[in-house]
Formats: C-alpha cells, structure tokens, sequence
C-alpha cells in the first residue's frame, strides 16, 4: 500500500491536511536503515565487480526461474561474506551485502530494478525474516 520513495523512505498520504504515516514504527526503521547504510558504506569497496557482472548475467538470462536466480543471489553473498573480514554478525553482514548487491546491479543495468528489488526480497524473506523481526525488536526496546 506505501510507495517506495528514491530516498528510501515510505510515503505519506495527507489525511484532513495531515501527512499519514503506515502503523509501523517508522523511527525503529530509520534508526536501523541508518546503521545497515553504514555498515554498507565500509564493506561496498569489497565487492568486486565481476561478482556484479555474473550476476547482471543471471538476470538478464530468461531462461531461468525466479528460484534459480534467488540460489546464484545467496551463492554470491555467502561467497562475499566468507571473503570479506568482518566483526560483525554473520546474518547482518549478509543482509547488508544483498542489499548492496541490489544497489550495483541496478546502477549497472536500471532496467533490472523491478525484478532485482522483487528477487532480493524474496531472498531477504526467506533467509533474514526472523533475524529482521528480532532486529527490530532490540531496537524499539
């Protein structure tokens, strides 16, 4: 029901003059988004650019399946993340390199956003969901 905003936050609908915001706690997200930009910023020189390129190449490729494209997604950041030296959590890391994945791959080929943003979802759901809810939870508390 939101849209997504280039800034990366979430629209507001104006309702009897005021800016409505979605039920959700918007400053717990932000406090989060802030620290995964950040983490992002120091590991984005890490990734190699021909891990970016194969993965533009699975993209581009019909001929595979939504799930297939999601297992060589999951390769290429279990593979970043065994090769960048971290201190971090291992869930954090990796959920911090698919979301940068998803950065270089749009910024290489725009066109792709719609299906990389759908893919990565996909893939965050499936891999981070309880590790996201658990996240938000420390925070707001």
């Amino acid at each position: 029901d939101d849209e997504l905003q280039t800034d990366g936050n979430r629209s507001g609908h104006f309702q009897n003059g005021e800016l409505g915001l979605a039920p959700t706690n918007e400053d717990v997200i932000r406090i989060i988004a802030a620290q995964l930009a950040e983490i992002g910023d120091q590991l984005d020189k890490d990734i190699q650019g021909r891990v970016v390129n194969d993965l533009v190449q699975h993209f581009l490729n019909e001929n595979l399946s939504r799930e297939e494209i999601t297992l060589h997604m999951s390769r290429a950041v279990r593979e970043l993340t065994r090769s960048i030296r971290s201190d971090m959590e291992q869930e954090k890391a990796m959920l911090v390199l698919a979301m940068l994945l998803t950065k270089k791959i749009v910024n290489t080929v725009p066109s792709l956003l719609r299906h990389v943003f759908n893919t990565t979802l996909n893939y965050m759901n499936q891999q981070f969901h309880n590790y996201i809810v658990e996240m938000v939870s420390t925070v707001s508390s």
